[in-house]
C-alpha cells in the first residue's frame, strides 16, 4: 500500500513540475511580448513616381506615424541612400536630398514628386527613420560619396561603412551580370537584416508592385519567390500587403492613333508609358495601346508562354480586348508585342497572353 502511494505522490509531483514549467514559460511568454510592439510588417506595393500613388503613401505614413507610433519605413532603395537621407532627415537644408536627385536622373526616381513626398515626410514626421533594401543602384556616385563622408568623420571601422560596402559590391555585381534572381534575394537579405534589428517594432514598407505579392515569383525570371513572398515564408501573418498600382490607372487614353496590321488598320487608344529601368538595366521603358474592336479578328491566334498582369498596365482592363505593348530597349532598339486578355490567371493574378500572328 505505501508503495502505490508513494508511486502516486511521485507521479503528482512529476505532474505538479511539468503544470509550473508550463504556466512559468506562459507568464514569461505573455510578459515577454506584452511590453513590446508586435513587429508587423506593412508593405505597400506602387508604380513608381506616380503623385495619386505617393499621396496615398503618404497619408498611410502619416497615420502609422502619428496613430500608431510607427518610426521606421523601409524603401526600394540601397542602404547607403536611406542612410543619406537619414543624415539629411536631421539637417537644416536639403543639400543632401538635392545632391541624391541628381544622382537620380535616368531612373523612375528622377520626379519632383519624389522630391516632395520625402520633404513631406521631413516636415510631418521628422523623427522617420529610412532602411534602404535594395542592391547598391548608383554606386559610382552617391554610394562613392557616402563612404567618402564615413571616411571624412572616422568611421571607417563602423558597420555603417561595412555594409555600404557590401552595398555597394551588391550593385557591381548586379549591374555586371543584370542578375533580377540575385537582386530579388539580396533585397530578401537585406531587408530580414534591418527587419531583425528592431526588436521586433512595427514597419511601413513601400516598394514596386512586382515585389509585394505574397504569391508571386521574381517578375523577370519567374524562377524564384518574390520578396515578398519569401518574407511571408519567414514572418507569416505578421507581413501584410496591399497593391496602390490601380490609383495610377489612366481612365482616358492620352490621344488616338490608327495602327495598321496586315491590311486592317484599326483605332488604337494611346495610354502612355511606363518606366523599366529601376527593374530591368538593359530597358529604358514600355509604351501601351488598346486596339478597338480587334478582339474577335485575333481571339483564335495561337499563344506564347509569355504572360503580363493586369496590374502592370497604366489603364483598366477588361476581358476581350487586344493590346499593343512596345518596349524601348536601352539601345534605343523597340520589340513590340501583342496581348490578349482572355481571363486567364497566373500566381493568383489576372493576366493578358501574348499572341502572335501565323
Amino acid at each position: 500500500m505505501k508503495a502505490k502511494l508513494g508511486k502516486k505522490v511521485v507521479i503528482a509531483m512529476a505532474t505538479t513540475v511539468i503544470v509550473l514549467i508550463f504556466l512559468g514559460y506562459s507568464i514569461v511568454q505573455f510578459f515577454s511580448k506584452s511590453g513590446q510592439s508586435s513587429g508587423e510588417i506593412f508593405l505597400y506595393g506602387e508604380e513608381h513616381s506616380v503623385e495619386a500613388i505617393l499621396e496615398k503613401e503618404l497619408t498611410l505614413w502619416s497615420s502609422y506615424y502619428h496613430n500608431d507610433g510607427v518610426r521606421d519605413l523601409f524603401v526600394e532603395l540601397p542602404y547607403y541612400t536611406a542612410e543619406y537621407m537619414n543624415i539629411w532627415m536631421k539637417s537644416e537644408d536639403n543639400d543632401i536630398l538635392d545632391l541624391l536627385y541628381q544622382d537620380w536622373a535616368g531612373t523612375a526616381m528622377y520626379s519632383q514628386e519624389i522630391v516632395n513626398f520625402y520633404k513631406q515626410i521631413k516636415l510631418e514626421c521628422p523623427e522617420t527613420v529610412f532602411h534602404g533594401t535594395d542592391v547598391g543602384h548608383q554606386y559610382h556616385t552617391t554610394g562613392k560619396r557616402f563612404l567618402e563622408y564615413l571616411e571624412s568623420t572616422g568611421q571607417q571601422q563602423s558597420e555603417l561603412y561595412r555594409l555600404s560596402q557590401e552595398n555597394i559590391e551588391q550593385g557591381q555585381y548586379y549591374y555586371q551580370h543584370s542578375d533580377n534572381v540575385y537582386r530579388e534575394n539580396m533585397m530578401v537579405k537585406n531587408f530580414i537584416r534591418e527587419f531583425d534589428s528592431l526588436n521586433n517594432a512595427d514597419v511601413m514598407g513601400i516598394y514596386g508592385s512586382a515585389h509585394t505579392n505574397i504569391e508571386a515569383m521574381d517578375y523577370a525570371t519567374n524562377s524564384v519567390p518574390c520578396m515578398a513572398n519569401q518574407l511571408y515564408r519567414r514572418y507569416h501573418n505578421s507581413l501584410h500587403t496591399e497593391d496602390l498600382t490601380s490609383l495610377a490607372l489612366n481612365h482616358e487614353a492620352y490621344r488616338t492613333d490608327t495602327i495598321k496590321i496586315g491590311e486592317k488598320e484599326y483605332t488604337a487608344l494611346y495610354y502612355g508609358k511606363v518606366d523599366l529601368s529601376a527593374m530591368f538595366p538593359d530597358y529604358q521603358y514600355r509604351e501601351f495601346w488598346r486596339l478597338e474592336n480587334a478582339y474577335d479578328d485575333f481571339k483564335d491566334n495561337p499563344t506564347v508562354e509569355n504572360v503580363l498582369p493586369y496590374n502592370n498596365y497604366p489603364m483598366e482592363i477588361e476581358t476581350g480586348q487586344i493590346f499593343i505593348i512596345d518596349y524601348t530597349k536601352a539601345d534605343g532598339t523597340v520589340v513590340r508585342e501583342y496581348h490578349r486578355s482572355d481571363g486567364n490567371t497566373w500566381q493568383g493574378s489576372f493576366v493578358t497572353k501574348q499572341f502572335i500572328f501565323e
